[in-house]
């Protein structure tokens, strides 16, 4: 296959899932990245700043202010470290936890029609892939 085949591909790829997002946070009154920045503190549970910034892949400043944001929304709260004073953990609300149930049961009704597509041997070496290509964007961070 080559390159440029691949990376149309890709392209498109994202482009269908940035739309499918676009549509399931419409109405929500958040944007598409505040969804998963509760989603990927809803999976983690309480996080440090740092933590959180790398698995969004920003900087803490950058961050402070979506949590900020968060925070006014009632969705996102700073908490602090038991052990680490200097720090704080962002952890969600109640109604944080109702948005990363509802926003997460998409994402697993999507998961579940791409696995559809697949078979299981598939599934596996699709998982596999998409481990190894995040380490991609690791290195870049």
């Amino acid at each position: 296959m080559k390159e440029s085949e691949l990376s149309g591909l890709i392209v498109e790829f994202f482009e269908r899932l940035s739309a499918w997002e676009d549509d399931a946070v419409q109405g929500s009154g958040l944007t598409t990245a505040q969804n998963h920045m509760i989603e990927i503190v809803g999976h983690s549970g309480a996080i440090k700043m740092k933590d959180l910034a790398a698995k969004v892949g920003v900087t803490t400043g950058t961050l402070t202010v979506a949590v900020d944001r968060l925070e006014k929304k009632h969705l996102l709260q700073r908490v602090p470290h038991q052990t680490d004073r200097r720090s704080y953990l962002i952890q969600l609300t109640e109604a944080g936890h109702a948005v990363f149930h509802k926003h997460h049961a998409l994402h697993l009704e999507l998961t579940r029609t791409m696995l559809d597509k697949l078979t299981e041997h598939e599934a596996k070496d699709f998982k596999h892939i998409l481990e190894k290509l995040m380490d991609t964007f690791h290195a870049h961070n």
